[in-house]
């Protein structure tokens, strides 16, 4: 008795999908275009279809707002970046690595000093590039960073970052 119910709700399940999968009916056949019509450049016979086109001419992608569905994700930024060897110096550092480690006064304006993961020191001021930002401004707290986001699927392109300075980081906690 089970079985026969097993076997009934298989059945019912898979007829759906075979006929699904049936194969479709095939167009008619075009006209053959007879052989005695003249062939004289710039003159068409009515009814005579018209040369399919080779493959790859005459097809160009729309994209309507819409991303290339054939364009590597990976490399769809404003620049490419090498994968190989890093800039030297705060250039080649990204915004996650660094730790503000003081803000000095200098002419008038604020700098900053960075610790670098390798625990180097930089010295940086307004307006230096990271490897995916640059420093917007310094203030007495820390820097303020905008970082570019390298998210194929993120609606936001930029993101400001606070970097507060390492003592004020441990008195929040």
């Amino acid at each position: 008795m089970r079985i026969a119910f097993l076997a009934h709700v298989v059945l019912a399940l898979a007829l759906p999908v075979s006929a699904a999968q049936a194969p479709a009916a095939t167009p008619p056949a075009a006209p053959a275009t007879p052989a005695t019509a003249p062939s004289t450049p710039g003159t068409t016979t009515a009814g005579a279809a018209s040369p399919a086109p080779a493959p790859g001419d005459g097809y160009s992608y729309q994209t309507d707002g819409r991303r290339d569905p054939f364009q590597n994700l990976l490399g769809t930024g404003p620049e490419l970046r090498a994968t190989g060897k890093r800039a030297d110096g705060a250039a080649g550092l990204s915004v996650a690595e660094v730790t503000v480690s003081g803000v000095l006064e200098s002419r008038g304006g604020l700098i900053a000093m960075i610790q670098a993961p390798d625990r180097k020191s930089y010295i940086v001021h307004p307006g230096d590039r990271f490897l995916d930002g640059t420093i917007r401004s310094i203030t007495p707290e820390g820097l303020t960073i905008v970082q570019e986001v390298n998210d194929p699927l993120s609606l936001v392109k930029q993101r400001e970052i606070h970097k507060l300075l390492r003592s004020l980081e441990s008195a929040k906690e």
